[in-house]
């Protein structure tokens, strides 16, 4: 019931016979019904067009003869916030019946709701156009940089090595138990997001040995040895933004500075060729992917000169940012968008249409 571009659903995955139908606490609606989510989150909202059951993370609500069911949806959007204000529980909200039945809804004539629907439907289908053309230039400019890397790096005036041949060796992190307080922080492969380190949800150490040994050095490469099979492999740069160790789901790649440039590896190892190459050298079980040292090494990588490497990383750096400038423009457009949806909404059954 989450993100749908429509407000009728016709059809779901899950289906119940007749038996669990009769066996349950699941609830046969009518056509037309508007259906909300009341836990987990609360506030999704749909409109069946074909009898539909529900289980008791929904409420369905089955309008009178006085009241459009498009009104109705189009009502309970407009105060989600205070329908999630009346939930209650510790581990997750839930709205209850006996709270739902408290809300007050604005019955108008039927054809004032009709006008209101069809004004929104007018708006609101400008409005889907306007967010699918944002998702899409979205999705392009985050494709444009990915683009560009894999074009680089496969040119064919590349000599390809492994990365065992450009590396003097990997080291593995810390498998001592870290603490929630300390002197040093101990970076996690959680710290590790869009190849850079995320500075948040940090733990601690206090042991010299540790530190002496795992202490990280300026413009260190932290590859993630263990993870989720989406996530096994993504890398970072560590650039001394303060003093920090690594944990045992992390390698650092010890390169040999005279052949290979630790920005140029980052990229390179964050790159869709590189987790391509990983998704045929790792070993997985349930739930969780791994890459060992000794695969590691054996990584195939373009081994352009180190002046060459040092020349691409600036073009990268500059190609970069201009992705995330338009990445931030085109997530403020669709930021605006949503909340002009939500001031549609609440002009429609304030008076203001």
């Amino acid at each position: 019931m989450g993100k749908r571009l429509s407000p009728y659903v016709a059809n779901t995955e899950r289906k119940i016979t007749d038996l669990g139908l009769c066996n349950s606490s699941a609830q046969m609606l009518p056509l037309h019904s508007v259906i909300l989510s009341s836990r987990a989150p609360i506030g999704h909202l749909v409109i069946n067009t074909e009898p539909m059951a529900t289980n008791q993370g929904c409420k369905g609500l089955i309008p009178g003869r006085q009241l459009n069911n498009r009104f109705l949806y189009y009502y309970l959007s407009s105060i989600v916030d205070l329908l999630n204000s009346l939930g209650t529980g510790a581990t997750f909200k839930e709205l209850s019946g006996g709270k739902l039945k408290e809300v007050t809804i604005p019955v108008p004539p039927l054809a004032e709701q009709q006008r209101i629907v069809d004004l929104l439907d007018e708006a609101f289908a400008g409005l889907a156009t306007a967010k699918a053309n944002g998702e899409k230039n979205l999705q392009n400019a985050r494709a444009l940089f990915e683009s560009h890397l894999q074009s680089v790096l496969r040119s064919k005036k590349w000599k390809w090595r492994t990365l065992g041949d450009l590396c003097d060796g990997v080291e593995y992190g810390s498998s001592a138990k870290s603490k929630k307080e300390g002197k040093v922080p101990v970076l996690r492969m959680g710290n590790i997001q869009d190849g850079r380190l995320d500075w948040e949800n940090l733990v601690y150490t206090n042991d010299k040995d540790e530190i002496q040994k795992y202490l990280l050095n300026h413009n260190d490469v932290l590859f993630n040895r263990t993870n989720s099979p989406e996530l096994v492999g993504k890398t970072a740069i560590y650039k001394s933004e303060m003093p920090a160790i690594f944990a045992g789901y992390l390698i650092r790649i010890v390169r040999n500075e005279g052949l290979l440039d630790a920005d140029f590896l980052n990229y390179f190892l964050n790159s869709q060729i590189a987790f391509d190459y990983g998704k045929t050298v790792v070993i997985s079980s349930v739930n969780q992917a791994n890459i060992n040292g000794t695969k590691l090494k054996g990584y195939p990588i373009p081994a352009p000169s180190l002046a060459e490497q040092k020349a691409i990383v600036a073009e990268l750096d500059a190609l970069s940012e201009e992705t995330k400038r338009l990445t931030s423009l085109y997530e403020r457009k669709l930021a605006a968008l949503e909340a002009l949806k939500k001031s549609l909404l609440h002009q429609a059954f304030a008076g203001g249409f």
